[in-house]
């Protein structure tokens, strides 16, 4: 049954009821931070954001007799949003409560545009990012397109993860293969695991340590049946692929970090099913296809769209499969989907 569109209407009064919903729990923050700055605050200290939940975080003291404590802390209003992976100077409080003072200089953000186009940090302070894709939901060449141009744009390394390797089989190999090859070809690391049975855990373990990385991909691909996997205390919650869609269901609303025993940290992040590239710009766009590059600038027309022109180097490269048809179709899909301004 196909899902039922709201007309404007419904569509503003419902955003309407949720920004006077967000509002008066706005008005409750800001009293409950009175109360607590007009009281006995702790010394500054530095502290790691493991979580947000709307207008309060957890907080992970980093130092002092509390390190390692879990604190919930309500935030200044002249802060800027903060997210998890965030670095903070924090004030302790009354009931184990926290003030957050101050956001440190973040080394990188992974951002993304919200549903209403406004730019969103998804992360901060992560150094690798890690594309999770799997035989089910059927994986979108174009989603791991974006995000690989997020990744490049973000200055952060990537990793392709095919989970639930166990599902392969003879009707859906040979798409998954075709995928897998167009990006062992560009050199990109790929590894194959299973969550459910182990495969490849070791190892992608090993590629984790160390490191402050961040899981994104669709929703169902099997993100938190990894996170499981790789920290049993986790025990995040796991969701079933829509019976009517085949599509993820939501199972993680809020991302997380999480500690590995032998150094580096994990975040999980909400599954999407889109991600909107609105806020790089052609140039950008065009540094995330890595085999395209010295291809750009060549062409006889120095406006070539890489379409229909003559003299497209690209399309001269599509022809003599330097590059390929999959490749080719996702940068004329997120090149046709920027603003016009970012040309």
């Amino acid at each position: 049954m196909a899902k039922r569109q709201l007309n404007r209407r419904q569509n503003w009064r419902i955003e309407k009821i949720q920004n006077e919903r967000a509002a008066r729990a706005a008005k409750r923050e800001q009293h409950t931070l009175q109360e607590l700055e007009g009281g006995d605050l702790g010394p500054e200290q530095l502290g790691l954001v493991i979580a947000h939940f709307g207008v309060q975080v957890e907080v992970e003291a980093q130092e002092g007799d509390n390190a390692g404590e879990v604190f919930r802390c309500h935030l200044r209003a002249n802060l800027p949003a903060l997210v998890t992976g965030d670095r903070v100077v924090w004030r302790t409080g009354n009931q184990g409560i926290g003030v957050i003072v101050a956001q440190m200089p973040r080394s990188t953000e992974l951002r993304r545009p919200n549903n209403h186009g406004q730019l969103k940090p998804v992360a901060a302070n992560v150094d690798l990012i890690v594309i999770v894709f799997a035989p089910a939901p059927e994986p979108h060449p174009n989603l791991i397109d974006r995000y690989l141009v997020a990744a490049e744009h973000a200055g952060l390394r990537p990793l392709l993860l095919l989970n639930k390797a166990d599902l392969i089989n003879e009707d859906n190999a040979p798409g998954l293969n075709a995928l897998l090859t167009v990006y062992r070809d560009l050199g990109y690391p790929l590894l194959e695991v299973s969550a459910h049975h182990g495969d490849g855990m070791q190892r992608l373990q090993g590629l984790l340590d160390g490191h402050i990385s961040v899981f994104v991909g669709q929703s169902g691909v099997g993100k938190s049946s990894l996170v499981n996997s790789l920290l049993p205390q986790a025990q995040t919650r796991v969701g079933d692929l829509s019976e009517w869609s085949g599509q993820g269901t939501h199972t993680t609303t809020t991302a997380r970090l999480y500690h590995f025993p032998n150094g580096g940290d994990l975040i999980d992040s909400p599954g999407i099913r889109e991600f909107g590239l609105g806020h790089v710009s052609r140039d950008d766009v065009e540094e995330g296809f890595i085999e395209f590059r010295d291809l750009f600038g060549t062409c006889r027309f120095r406006d070539c769209k890489h379409d229909r022109e003559p003299g497209c180097a690209l399309l001269k490269a599509l022809d003599e499969g330097r590059i390929s048809a999959p490749r080719m179709s996702s940068y004329r899909s997120i090149i046709a989907s920027l603003p016009e301004e970012s040309y």
